[in-house]
């Protein structure tokens, strides 16, 4: 199974009952399960069709793409193809991953980024029906000071507004370097208030959150409205804490779950980024907790 950093590299040169608040009643009811794409990247690769079929088969009525940078194509077909694929599935694809673009590829700007090429992916997400383009991940030498985290909010607000045109909601998806403090500040932070509310999102992956050490929930109250995406990864129980079946881990899903409200929440995404064994037993077993559990 390849890593995250890898999978990128990869799609790069080859083209994730009733809840009730204390407070208030929040939601009625979640009705929608997703799955980021990248946790059956493999299946993805080698069949689309026929893992998007054992996708909906196991009860997942959305899910998120892991491809088109680099390609600009989903899964190695163009916008209308993969559409028509998702339907004939009884999928919904609401979100899905791109990368900034500011590493370049063999010298060369990778096509489909936020910064080279962004007009052409809005414009095929919005062919797709994808509700939210999610900036997935900062290569190492993409991250940098807090000046350039300063900077990736500018090009954030423009991607935003790109988006914005076309019905578009723009989102960035933490992982946990965000979140390493500078000079007594966190980039996470600088990424909140230098990016307007409104053109930029956030996508909350809740174990990375944990992994550096801060409270989903507190994050989520913090600033009320502003995750309105969720990535549900479960943590093991080992020193390692290694990814895990959602369920079978430390994290308190029941908890966080109280909270959409306070989130914004409007989709969430089971993902796991490396299995034990096949990736849908995995998913399945994630499935079946948050059915009986969550939702």
């Amino acid at each position: 199974m390849t890593s995250r950093r890898s999978f990128l590299k990869a799609t790069t040169l080859a083209s994730a009952g009733l809840l009730i608040r204390p407070s208030s009643l929040w939601m009625a009811s979640i009705t929608n399960i997703g799955l980021q794409l990248y946790t059956v990247r493999d299946a993805m690769q080698k069949d689309p069709v026929a893992a998007l079929k054992k996708v909906a088969g196991l009860g997942f009525n959305t899910v998120e793409g892991a491809t088109y940078t680099g390609t600009q194509k989903f899964y190695g077909m163009d916008a209308k193809a993969f559409a028509m694929l998702l339907k004939q599935q009884g999928l919904s694809m609401p979100s899905s991953h791109y990368m900034l673009g500011e590493a370049k590829m063999n010298g060369a700007d990778i096509k489909g980024t936020v910064l080279h090429e962004w007009e052409k992916a809005v414009d095929d997400a919005a062919t797709v029906g994808i509700k939210y383009m999610v900036c997935a991940y900062l290569m190492e030498d993409e991250r940098g000071s807090l000046d350039h985290y300063k900077q990736l909010a500018e090009h954030f607000n423009k991607a935003g507004e790109v988006c914005k045109k076309a019905g578009i909601q723009f989102c960035y998806h933490n992982h946990d370097f965000e979140f390493q403090q500078q000079d007594g500040q966190l980039p996470y932070d600088i990424l909140l208030k230098n990016t307007d509310k409104d053109l930029v999102k956030m996508e909350m992956d809740i174990y990375w959150v944990k992994k550096a050490g801060l409270d989903p929930v507190a994050l989520m109250k913090a600033n009320k409205g502003r995750f309105p995406l969720w990535h549900v990864k479960d943590m093991d129980k080992t020193p390692q804490q290694a990814f895990t079946e959602v369920g079978n881990g430390s994290i308190d899903f029941k908890e966080i779950f109280k909270h959409v409200g306070d989130s914004g929440m409007k989709y969430f995404f089971v993902e796991q980024d490396q299995c034990p064994g096949d990736p849908f037993d995995s998913i399945t077993k994630s499935i079946k907790y948050i059915k009986k559990n969550l939702v």
